[in-house]
């Protein structure tokens, strides 16, 4: 085997990391909703297909031409589901950080006011929301430039966190190589936030889940009704809770407009965000906040 090998497959390992959340919390809560829509694959964007991923249409194949079906289910996230979403969270006061992809924000004004006027963390999710697998590392250094510029014109400040989502070997160190980002969640392999290092430079890691999040209603496998959603997070977060009596952990929730902002699913994270409110010594907060207290404690 080679002596130099890219990934950490130990991480904290068996070490016991002395973890202290504001106000002694057993838990860091941190509730992500994805805004993509109007950004996806589509031939009206000059793609080649349509979009293939996370809709109702499991198992969509891509289609040379406009797919209107896949279309409007996406519409129905900006039009509806983002709406129905930013309701309950307002109405509970519970902090939320949006990932907003930067074309599907520039084509929807109305949300990105309700967006500024909840005063929601914005971190960029990119120009595109498409697989950056095989695009070309300058291409995808040239939509990290859109996607912050973009951002920042919207909301009067640039994106303090980073997350592709469908990232490319080149995505970290575009990431790290920009520097302005304080975080970058283009990772699931931790409950904690971590640091990597390039050179002289480091950059921190606040991980992100595909597991406690609404995508797997879209995919083979997984949640067919909103009681498995809400089993599956109540779950995770009582697990973690325990944990946290001696050893503090993270948690995060994934959400998309057009997913979770379906009338048969909202349901499920009511009662979850119900739940929650039982526990007073949990910290809910944006991926900012975790980012920002790693920074002042653990660099």
């Amino acid at each position: 085997m080679k002596k130099k090998y890219s990934r950490d497959l130990v991480g904290y390992g068996s070490k016991r990391v002395k973890v202290k959340w504001p106000g002694n919390a057993k838990l860091a809560l941190q509730f992500v909703l994805n805004y993509e829509e109007g950004a996806e694959n589509c031939t009206l964007h000059g793609d080649k297909t349509s979009e293939v991923f996370l809709s109702e249409i499991i198992g969509a194949k891509p289609i040379k031409g406009r797919h209107l079906n896949m279309e409007s289910i996406y519409e129905y996230g900006s039009r509806r589901g983002f709406w129905r979403i930013h309701d309950l969270f307002n109405k509970k006061k519970i902090p939320l950080t949006i990932f907003g992809v930067g074309m599907a924000l520039e084509r929807n004004k109305e949300v990105c006011l309700a967006i500024k006027k909840a005063n929601y963390e914005v971190a960029s999710h990119g120009w595109r929301w498409i697989d950056y697998q095989n695009v070309s590392k300058k291409k995808e250094k040239n939509d990290m430039k859109l996607a912050v510029k973009s951002i920042k014109k919207i909301f009067g400040n640039q994106p303090t966190g980073w997350y592709t989502g469908r990232c490319s070997e080149n995505t970290l160190d575009l990431v790290i190589d920009n520097g302005n980002f304080l975080y970058c969640s283009d990772t699931y392999s931790d409950d904690l936030p971590y640091w990597i290092k390039k050179g002289n430079k480091k950059q921190l890691m606040v991980p992100y889940t595909l597991d406690n999040n609404d995508m797997r209603f879209a995919t083979n496998q997984g949640f067919n009704s909103g009681e498995q959603f809400y089993n599956y997070l109540k779950d995770s977060f009582d697990a973690l809770y325990e944990e946290g009596k001696t050893s503090p952990k993270m948690m995060s929730v994934g959400l998309h407009c057009r997913l979770i902002g379906r009338p048969g699913r909202i349901q499920s994270l009511k009662k979850f965000l119900n739940y929650i409110a039982k526990f007073k010594d949990i910290w809910i907060c944006k991926r900012v906040d975790i980012a920002k207290h790693w920074i002042k404690n653990y660099s």
